[in-house]
């Protein structure tokens, strides 16, 4: 029993260690691209900061959960995870509203054509949301839950890498960069799930496959006439 005990002790300890390194990288991204001069914060229209606040709750709430669950507050747990459940509702719709209403405004990066964002926030904000639906419905299979919550942040990881990438400087390689950025991360919960389990858990490959899949999808669709026409009337 205590062998038991100490193992679940690590695993809590490993999610929150995940959660708690996704949060910082976030948070650093957005922060030393403010103090570097690329954006004016009090420039940005309310609904920028209103998704900021969203994500730093988010973020907030990855890093609780496992705590709670370690300390045995599952009554806790599930409360803020019906919390967390609306959270990312608002963060998917808010998402896909902060694309569409940069393009209308002209406030989406210059090296960025308007299709490409658009596909980009919009598919990146609908796989997010799509994820956390999945996570909440396999919540009792407390093993799938946990890696979809992870594979659903690290999904929108990719403004963050975008504000420390060189990505103007990377042309085509820029996707694929992002993309192997995220699969490291993927790659961490791989080497857990290996030291832990003996074998690589079939809900990290299936968030391998979602993040490969979500970059393929956001070239192709950025690609797609419709989307084009689309992006190019909002930019106008």
């Amino acid at each position: 029993m205590a062998t038991t005990g100490e193992g679940a002790m690590r695993s809590e300890v490993f999610w929150q260690r995940m959660a708690i390194g996704l949060a910082l990288f976030i948070v650093f991204g957005f922060l030393q691209f403010a103090l570097r001069g690329f954006v004016d914060p009090v420039a940005a229209p309310f609904w920028v900061h209103m998704h900021g606040v969203l994500m730093l709750a988010w973020l907030g709430l990855l890093i609780v959960q496992p705590t709670l669950v370690s300390q045995g507050n599952f009554a806790r747990h599930r409360q803020l995870g019906r919390i967390g459940g609306l959270l990312a509702l608002f963060i998917t719709c808010l998402g896909i509203f902060t694309g569409v209403a940069s393009l209308i405004l002209n406030r989406f990066p210059p090296f960025f054509s308007p299709p490409y964002f658009l596909a980009l926030t919009v598919t990146e904000s609908l796989v997010f949301g799509v994820m956390v639906a999945w996570a909440i419905r396999r919540r009792r299979a407390t093993d799938w839950h946990r890696r979809l919550m992870i594979g659903a942040t690290i999904i929108i990881l990719e403004p963050a890498l975008g504000r420390l990438l060189p990505i103007p400087l990377m042309g085509p390689w820029a996707e694929p960069a992002v993309a192997l950025c995220q699969l490291a991360v993927v790659a961490i919960i791989a080497s857990y799930d290996q030291r832990s389990r003996g074998a690589v858990h079939p809900a990290t490959w299936a968030v391998a496959a979602i993040v490969i899949a979500t970059r393929v999808a956001i070239s192709l669709l950025s690609m797609a006439p419709p989307v084009i026409a689309l992006a190019t009337r909002l930019a106008s």
